[in-house]
């Protein structure tokens, strides 16, 4: 049986004619984030022929089905007994997952906000530095641009608001910062998060059969190199990341 500080939660939603999101929460939590992952894998291990594709967003698990072989009121009950089945928001995580080591230049004119931001933490930067890159990071959920990935969660002093305004381009690979998780973008973009390093790594890689690199679940760890290390690190497969699975 489910588990949760507020019993309105998990909640099976229809979403359009052929498909159902089921949520774990209205916000952003380790536990919420873990069952949507932990959720959705079990649907797909429950090989419903049925069910046709399968996504989770922060919270929620997606999964969408053809209507033609099954109707909801059938797909609906699926999905109430495989809730009531575990505490999802203490299930262990899918396996499969990776663990991502990321060269990352923080600072210096490439990331030219980390200053501002680690005093906004109330940190010295090298204490920012510090306590970023030895967080691993789970990558809670991909979305906005093709491959990017959300990253969680820091520590609470990183629950910094975005900025009002938007920084008019942050480039390719620079990861930034704001309430409490860290993005990378797989394209130049202008956004409210402040950037505070810069990496070599391609996230989005349309002519590969799998042109996402980084998967939900998977976990990031930002390792500092120095400034002069990243024109040779563009170079390099993967911008220098390496990866190892997580046991």
């Amino acid at each position: 049986m489910q588990t949760s500080t507020d019993t309105s939660w998990p909640r099976i939603r229809t979403a359009g004619f052929d498909g159902f999101l089921v949520s774990f929460g209205d916000r952003l939590s380790e536990p919420a984030n873990r069952a949507a992952l932990a959720f959705r894998d079990a649907v797909d291990r429950a090989g419903w022929d049925e069910v046709q594709e399968t996504s989770t967003s922060l919270v929620s698990a997606y999964l969408r089905f053809d209507p033609l072989a099954q109707d909801h009121a059938q797909v609906h009950s699926w999905l109430a007994a495989l809730l009531e089945d575990t505490d999802w928001y203490d299930a262990p995580l899918p396996e499969g997952r990776r663990l991502w080591r990321v060269p990352t230049v923080f600072g210096t004119d490439l990331a030219p906000q980390l200053e501002e931001v680690a005093d906004l933490a109330g940190h010295s930067p090298e204490a920012a530095i510090e306590a970023i890159s030895q967080t691993r990071v789970r990558v809670q959920t991909i979305g906005f641009a093709p491959g990017m990935p959300y990253l969680g969660e820091l520590g609470e002093e990183w629950d910094i608001p975005r900025q009002t305004g938007l920084t008019a381009r942050v480039p390719e690979a620079g990861l930034c910062v704001a309430i409490r998780q860290l993005v990378l973008f797989p394209v130049a973009t202008p956004t409210g998060w402040r950037q505070i390093g810069q990496t070599a790594f391609r996230l989005f890689r349309p002519e590969s059969d799998t042109p996402f690199v980084l998967r939900p679940g998977d976990e990031v760890l930002f390792q500092p190199v120095e400034r002069d290390a990243l024109d040779s690190l563009r170079v390099e497969a993967d911008g220098g990341a390496v990866s190892e699975a997580i046991e």
